[in-house]
């Protein structure tokens, strides 16, 4: 793989026992195009129902085949629930809101995002998985979130339009890369995200990474998912496609391994994960 060679990382998001068929059929659906390797975001407790919904074993089985075809399994918060203070300011509520309070990890203070996600690691790490990515719920990543994420080795997060590169829980790298991504919860939604995608994908031509985020949701809309393949179909005739794990090994590749200095560094995610600018995935026109 050359270090210029532009990439594309496919992911499905909220993986978890209640989700697991949809899950596996949007897997399926990308494959029927090209036999690609995929990035899975898990939910250990998905809307605290992991032990009262869907078949843990179906999931826990597939997801072991997914690794062993050179998937990656990233974690993607423990409830996917949003069940922080309340919010402070009219952008904060709207952001908040407008992902039907499920950006777990919006609010929380540096100790409970850190007993969270410690959760979440005991889980991966009782079933022998190994996660190197955490992808918080909605992309919404606070304060908090950020500070937590140092006393962990990560290395990588994502928000909606940074991919973040980490180097023992600090961030190493970031780069400018918004999720091409599908609003099937509403008709309008469903009608306007296939533009803001195709929109996003022509901005991003030259850019070095393309990521597109499907959801359990999305499988309920064949337009949608015709849209998808067709898009993994035209990157993959300029870009190679790779886990995320793989793209930040090679983002990280790129950047010295002493810290920057300070003149040159590259800015702070911090502060920036409830602003619309680098959370808000479109949600309807």
């Amino acid at each position: 793989m050359s270090p210029t060679e532009p990439a594309l990382c496919v992911s499905i998001h909220d993986v978890a026992p209640a989700t697991w068929d949809e899950c596996a059929r949007l897997a399926a659906a990308i494959r029927e195009v090209a036999d690609i390797p995929l990035t899975w975001l898990v939910v250990p407790d998905y809307h605290r129902s992991t032990h009262r919904a869907g078949a843990p074993e179906a999931m826990e089985e597939g997801l072991d085949a997914a690794l062993a075809r050179g998937d990656e399994l990233a974690l993607h918060g423990y409830t996917h629930l949003d069940t922080g203070p309340p919010a402070r300011g009219w952008r904060e509520r709207i952001l908040r809101s407008a992902y039907t309070r499920e950006g777990e990890f919006a609010a929380l203070q540096e100790a409970e995002a850190a007993r969270r996600i410690d959760l979440g690691l005991d889980w991966f790490a009782a079933r022998g998985w190994h996660t190197s990515g955490f992808v918080a719920p909605a992309w919404l990543l606070g304060e908090g979130g950020w500070r937590a994420l140092r006393r962990f080795d990560f290395a990588y997060t994502t928000t909606f339009t940074r991919f973040h590169a980490l180097r023992e829980g600090e961030p190493l790298a970031s780069l400018f890369s918004p999720s091409l991504v599908y609003a099937a919860r509403n008709r309008s939604g469903r009608l306007c995200s296939p533009l803001f995608a195709e929109t996003t994908a022509a901005m991003l031509a030259r850019a070095p990474l393309v990521r597109l985020s499907l959801h359990p949701p999305d499988l309920g809309h064949p337009r949608l998912l015709r849209d998808a393949q067709r898009k993994v179909e035209q990157l993959l005739a300029r870009r190679s496609a790779m886990t995320k794990a793989a793209f930040a090994a090679l983002l990280t590749s790129r950047v010295p391994s002493s810290p920057l200095p300070a003149s040159t560094a590259i800015p702070s995610p911090h502060g920036r994960a409830t602003h619309p600018r680098d959370a808000a995935a479109p949600r309807a026109c």
